[in-house]
C-alpha cells in the first residue's frame, strides 16, 4: 500500500505509514463539512423533488380521484335515475297489485260476510228449535216433577196409611180384591162372606162342580216387620224378629182354626202378602214359617202368585162352563152335520146336471157334426151336376135321391 502523508502544520501522530497533523484535519474537516453541507443540499433539493413529485403525484392522484368521484357520481346517478325509474314501476306495480288485492279482499269479505250472515242465521234457527225442544223438555220435566211431587204426596199418604192398622188391613184388602176382580168373574167370588162359624174371611173363590170354596186371608201382621227395618241395633232387631215369628205363627194358627171348615171350605188357604219384597224375605230368612204354614195347609202367596193361582182358578172355571154347556155344543154340531150332508147332497144334484148337460152338450156336437159332413157331401154333388152334361134320365137319377137324403139330414137334425 502506498504511504499517504498529510503534513498540515505540526504532526499529531503518526499511525503506520499515515501521518495525520492538526492542520490537515482541520482542513479535511472543512472539506468533510463542505462535502456534508453539499451533500446535504442535494438531499435537499432532492427532498424538495420528491416532495413536488408527491405533491404532484398526489394532485394528479387527487384529480384522477376526482374524476373517479365524478365518473362514480355519475354512475350512481344513472343508478339513482334507474332506480327511480324502478321505484316508480315498483309503486306503480303495488298500486295495480294493492287494487286487485284491495279488490280480492273485499269479494272476500263479502263472501265471507255472506257466509257469515248465513251461519248466524242458520244458528239463530238452530237456536230458536233447540230453545223450542228445550222448552218443550222442559214442559216435560215440569210434569214429571208435577208427577213426582203428586208420587210423593201418595207416598207420603201410602205411610201414612201404613202406620195405622185398620187403614193398613184395609191397604190390603184393597190390593187383594183388585187382583181378584180383575181375574175372575163377578159370580166367582165373594168379599167378607160370613161363614157357618161366624168368622168372616177377606175373600172366598167359588170352585165349580160344588167344590167348597177357597179362603183368601189379607190381614198381614206388618208392624213387626217394620220394626225389624226400623231397628238398628243388633238386639233390637233379634227381639222385632222374634216378634215377627211369633205374630206370623199366631196368624197361621188363626187362619187354620177360623177358615178351615170341612166340607164348607178347601182344605187350604192362601195367606196374602202385599208386597213382594216381603215375600222374598220370608221364604230366605224365615223357612221354618214357611215349612209351619205349609203343614197347617196355608199358602203364602205375594201379589204375582196370587195372580198365578187366579188363573189356574178362572182356567179351571172355564173348563166347567164348557163342560156345563157341552150338550149345546153337541146339538150345534149335530145341526152343523145335517146341514153338511144336505150341502152335500145339492153338491150331487148339481154334479149330475152337469154330467147331463155335458152328455146333451156331446150329442149336440155329434149331430152338428153330422150336419157339417152331409153339407159337404151336397155341395159335391151340386158341383158333379154344374160338371156334367147329362140326360134327362141322367138328371132324374141324379136329382131323385136328394130328398131322401135331405130326410135324412132333418131326422139327424131332430136326433
Amino acid at each position: 500500500m502506498d504511504a499517504v502523508e498529510f503534513t498540515f502544520g505540526t504532526p499529531v501522530a503518526r499511525v503506520g505509514e499515515v501521518v495525520i497533523t492538526a492542520g490537515g484535519l482541520i482542513s479535511g474537516a472543512a472539506v468533510v463539512l463542505g462535502l456534508i453541507i453539499v451533500i446535504a443540499l442535494f438531499a435537499a433539493r432532492g427532498r424538495a423533488r420528491s416532495a413536488e413529485t408527491q405533491r404532484l403525484a398526489l394532485e394528479e392522484a387527487s384529480s384522477q380521484r376526482a374524476r373517479d368521484m365524478e365518473a362514480r357520481f355519475g354512475e350512481i346517478m344513472g343508478a339513482q335515475a334507474e332506480m327511480q325509474g324502478r321505484m316508480a314501476t315498483i309503486a306503480e306495480v303495488f298500486g295495480s297489485r294493492q287494487s286487485e288485492i284491495n279488490k280480492s279482499i273485499n269479494e272476500r269479505l263479502d263472501g265471507m260476510s255472506q257466509r257469515i250472515g248465513n251461519t248466524i242465521s242458520e244458528q239463530t234457527k238452530a237456536t230458536h228449535e233447540n230453545l223450542s225442544r228445550l222448552q218443550e223438555r222442559l214442559a216435560v220435566i215440569d210434569t214429571a216433577q208435577n208427577n213426582i211431587q203428586a208420587l210423593a204426596k201418595d207416598v207420603v199418604g201410602l205411610q201414612a196409611i201404613l202406620s195405622n192398622k185398620q187403614t193398613r188391613g184395609a191397604f190390603g184388602q184393597a190390593r187383594m180384591e183388585t187382583i181378584i176382580a180383575d181375574a175372575l168373574p163377578s159370580n166367582g167370588y165373594a168379599f167378607q162372606p160370613t161363614l157357618s162359624n161366624g168368622s168372616r174371611p177377606d175373600c172366598m173363590v167359588h170352585m165349580p162342580n160344588g167344590a167348597p170354596a177357597l179362603v183368601i186371608d189379607a190381614k198381614f201382621p206388618l208392624e213387626a216387620w217394620n220394626r225389624i227395618r226400623d231397628e238398628k241395633e243388633a238386639e233390637a232387631q233379634k227381639q222385632a224378629t222374634q216378634q215377627f215369628r211369633k205374630d206370623i205363627e199366631v196368624h197361621i194358627r188363626d187362619i187354620a182354626d177360623k177358615y178351615l171348615l170341612k166340607g164348607e171350605t178347601q182344605d187350604t188357604a192362601f195367606m196374602f202378602v202385599p208386597s213382594e219384597s216381603i215375600f222374598a224375605e220370608i221364604h230366605e230368612n224365615f223357612e221354618a214359617l214357611v215349612q209351619k204354614a205349609h203343614r197347617a195347609r196355608i199358602v203364602i202367596v205375594s201379589p204375582s202368585l196370587l195372580m198365578l193361582s187366579l188363573q189356574v182358578v178362572q182356567a179351571v172355571l172355564k173348563d166347567a162352563r164348557m163342560r156345563e154347556q157341552a150338550h149345546l155344543i153337541q146339538g150345534e154340531v149335530v145341526r152343523l152335520m145335517e146341514d153338511v150332508m144336505r150341502l152335500d147332497e145339492r153338491v150331487r144334484k148339481l154334479q149330475t146336471h152337469f154330467g147331463q148337460a155335458q152328455r146333451d152338450i156331446d150329442q149336440i156336437l155329434t149331430s152338428t157334426d153330422k150336419v157339417t159332413k152331409r153339407g159337404a157331401k151336397i155341395e159335391a154333388l151340386e158341383i158333379e151336376a154344374e160338371g156334367d152334361v147329362a140326360t134327362p134320365d141322367s138328371k132324374a137319377e141324379n136329382v131323385a135321391p136328394l130328398p131322401e137324403r135331405t130326410g135324412r139330414l132333418k131326422l139327424h137334425v131332430n136326433d
